[in-house]
């Protein structure tokens, strides 16, 4: 998701409209969300704020004492208020707080910021991770905490050993003085909590960093590679019953007839019972004293639904209606231009580009734990906007959003899919653990969802036909761009659609068209309404408009025999200083144009600029027996000050990976008869080790502040890729994905 910078101070009005009581009263109060932030406040060795400062000094997400916990023995744990899901937040954001409060970085630990008001992005003011912004939007924010919970401990050893804090240092956490004197964090924790937290304070010059910039392994890598490290499904609590659910086959549709009685024969299986499901559908509820014994209850279930008055869609069928659409104007403009051109240039490209659904696929299956007593809930899992999350679960059980409490987990990976507006996994956890107590069984409930559930009945990425005619002259001057989107909203129905849904054309269908080129182009759009559940998949709109993008101006540049890298340029016209460093850097570092590749082997180039941050690639490539096969890439990265280079050099090659998934055949989600026909990696195919390229990441210098990570390494690699393809054959890059043999 990429929220404009402009709308993101009314942002925090969509939470405060989405967490209204499940009675109907008012929408909550801010005072109200203090009350609810309590016990995450109470979790830090400090008090929220001295006595000697008002209510109003600072914000909570301002505020040292929710983030940072020093123990006598130095060990300083960071609280992160994003979900840590793979992308290195947890690291990256205690690098930046321990970086201003010098702290000894073998002692840092990190830990998960709860539903509380002070975890909220401080750009959008609501629980948020997503859209790349962990690092972006918390630079500032963690700098300043870091800064803060020095200057406490400063003004604590100051004041101990009767000495002004100017004539006192701290380095690898500790405090030191004239005379010798030493004292370390741990020593002083407790003396500093007595200390006001200082409205103002003084940063470091980025000339002294020791911590940002370095290449910093991660707070989790070891728990991680040894199996220690605990997810959201790992969690236990004492009489827990584990819950799957048979969904309807057909999205929307409701069980008709229940033949339990196999079902309730298997050993550990407590109770069958009928549950909402998402989109008005009912589905039946195994409970049981483990998973397994639930999945075989599930499995035996006789079951008849019933499909009538629900769309049954068959994407094949949805494909020609989309290419239907896509020959007329959209009635909705994003761009416009004159286009008087198009008809007499010289030379023109008419082209059709389709793009399947697609599912996000986390190794960590979905799950959701729920202990409710009929008047409090309190929930586990991985999430990523735990404020929506906790205020549905509120209106599904009943409750005031006070009486819920969320605890983030880690999370295995999500894409996107932790994060979406009607909370369909949480409120079905909530539906199961509200009908198991009206059924007389009082205990915690982990609704579990199978990797098969979720490829089969899950969110998806939309799919989308694009169709272009542009016209230009022999030289590759675009005279016209005429171009028309297919594809669902994401936005539309949800609580963001007022502000991102901009007349009509929801804003990440269109994001990355154009730019950062100077094209004449006229946008219209075509939202079909679609009975298949969509999101937004990692790097979302980008993840086909990059596509279209790059592979056309590859078109255009063959076809007016130009060199791929020079008419980008050209079409930048020096107003683009970042995307040209990125792309001359990959062009420099792949020795592009200069070395000798392999008989068979070509290069192809592709740009983009997602979530603030500009990738290039030069990917290299041959074919063999028809099949395409993706050897090297080098990457070119702009994203401003590096903070942890090599989780950016992580992020992406793990971004580039998943591009190439969608490359790869069988990386599609197809629907017959309203039924998806995947169910598993079987069926789903995802890149995997033999497909893995070598990835070469280079990152251009900067000191301006961070811009995103997570998600702009994607959409490139396809349209790099692909125009490597296209060199090799002579003919147009693929215009579907995935590729076909070639």
């Amino acid at each position: 998701m990429h929220f404009d910078p402009a709308i993101a101070a009314d942002l925090h009005h969509v939470l405060s409209h989405r967490v209204t009581a499940a009675d109907g009263a008012a929408p909550l109060e801010r005072r109200s969300f203090l009350k609810l932030g309590a016990a995450g406040f109470a979790l830090g060795v400090f008090p929220l704020r001295s006595s000697s400062q008002t209510a109003d000094a600072l914000k909570p997400t301002q505020q040292p004492a929710a983030f940072v916990q020093i123990e006598r023995d130095g060990t300083t744990t960071v609280a992160v208020n994003r979900l840590e899901f793979g992308q290195g937040a947890h690291t990256g954001l205690a690098m930046v707080l321990a970086e201003e409060l010098d702290a000894d970085w073998t002692k840092v630990r990190a830990r998960h910021g709860d539903a509380s008001p002070a975890y909220v992005d401080p750009a959008f003011g609501m629980h948020l991770t997503g859209g790349s912004n962990s690092i972006h939007n918390s630079y500032m924010q963690y700098r300043e905490l870091g800064a803060r919970m020095r200057a406490m401990l400063v003004a604590a050893a100051a004041q101990q050993w009767n000495t002004e804090p100017r004539f006192l240092r701290t380095e690898n956490g500790a405090v030191t003085g004239p005379g010798g004197r030493r004292a370390t964090y741990g020593e002083l924790a407790d003396a500093a909590m007595k200390q006001p937290v200082p409205q103002k304070i003084r940063l470091k010059d980025p000339k002294q960093f020791r911590l940002i910039g370095k290449p910093t392994r991660r707070l989790d890598a070891r728990a991680k590679s040894t199996g220690q490290q605990a997810f959201g499904i790992d969690v236990r609590l004492p009489g827990m019953l584990t819950a799957v659910v048979a969904h309807p086959p057909v999205y929307g549709a409701k069980v008709k007839t229940v033949d339990d009685g196999a079902a309730k024969a298997v050993r550990g299986v407590k109770a069958v019972l009928r549950v909402p499901t998402d989109r008005g559908g009912v589905g039946v509820a195994v409970l049981a004293d483990g998973y397994w014994p639930a999945r075989q209850g599930r499995d035996a279930l006789k079951l008849e639904w019933d499909t009538s008055g629900v769309e049954r869609v068959d994407t094949a069928q949805l494909l020609v209606q989309y290419r239907e659409l896509a020959r007329q104007p959209g009635g909705l403009k994003h761009f416009d231009a004159d286009l008087s051109e198009l008809d007499h240039a010289p030379n023109r490209i008419t082209a059709e580009f389709a793009f399947p659904y697609l599912a996000h696929a986390p190794m960590e299956p979905l799950n959701c734990t729920v202990a409710f007593d009929g008047q409090k809930a309190e929930l586990w899992m991985g999430t990523q906007m735990p404020g929506f999350d906790a205020a549905s679960a509120a209106s599904t059980l009943g409750v005031a959003p006070e009486a819920v409490k969320v605890n983030t987990q880690m999370a295995g990976g999500g894409f996107g899919r932790r994060a979406i507006s009607t909370s369909d996994y949480v409120v079905e956890a909530c539906q199961v653990a509200k009908a198991a107590r009206a059924a007389g069984l009082n205990a915690p409930v982990r609704t579990l969802w199978s990797r098969e559930d979720d490829i089969k009945g899950g969110y998806y990425r939309p799919m989308h036909v694009h169709r272009a005619q542009i016209g230009f002259d022999v030289e590759g001057n675009i005279l016209a761009w005429d171009h028309v989107i297919v594809g669902q909203s994401i936005l539309k129905g949800t609580p963001f659609e007022e502000y991102l849904v901009k007349d009509g054309i929801d804003s990440t269908a269109v994001e990355g068209m154009r730019e950062p080129y100077a094209i004449p182009m006229r946008l219209t759009v075509h939202h079909p309404q679609v009975n298949v559940p969509v999101l937004w998949w990692r790097s979302v709109g980008s993840t086909h408009t990059a596509y279209v993008m790059e592979t056309l101006l590859d078109e255009v540049a063959r076809a007016s025999k130009q060199d791929p890298v020079a008419l980008r340029l050209k079409l930048m016209g020096g107003k683009h200083p970042r995307h040209a460093a990125a792309l001359k850097l990959a062009v420099e570092k792949s020795g592009y144009g200069k070395r000798k590749l392999a008989p068979g082997h070509a290069w192809g180039v592709a740009l983009h600029e997602s979530f603030n941050t500009v990738v290039a690639y030069v990917a290299e490539a041959s074919i063999e027996k028809g099949v395409p096969k993706l050897h090297h890439v080098t990457a070119g990265v702009h994203c401003n000050l590096p903070v942890n280079p090599l989780s950016i050099e992580t992020q992406i090659q793990g971004a580039a990976l998943m591009g190439l998934s969608t490359c790869l055949p069988g990386n599609a989600i197809t629907l017959k008869d309203g039924v998806v026909e995947q169910n598993n990696f079987g069926e789903y195919r995802v890149a995997r080790m033999p497909d893995m390229p070598l990835i070469a990441v280079h990152i251009v210098p900067s000191a301006e502040p961070p811009t995103g990570i997570g998600e702009p390494g994607l959409p490139p690699l396809a349209p790099a890729y692909a125009n490597a393809i296209a060199r090799l054959t002579g003919k147009n890059a693929p215009r579907e994905l995935p590729f076909a043999t070639v």
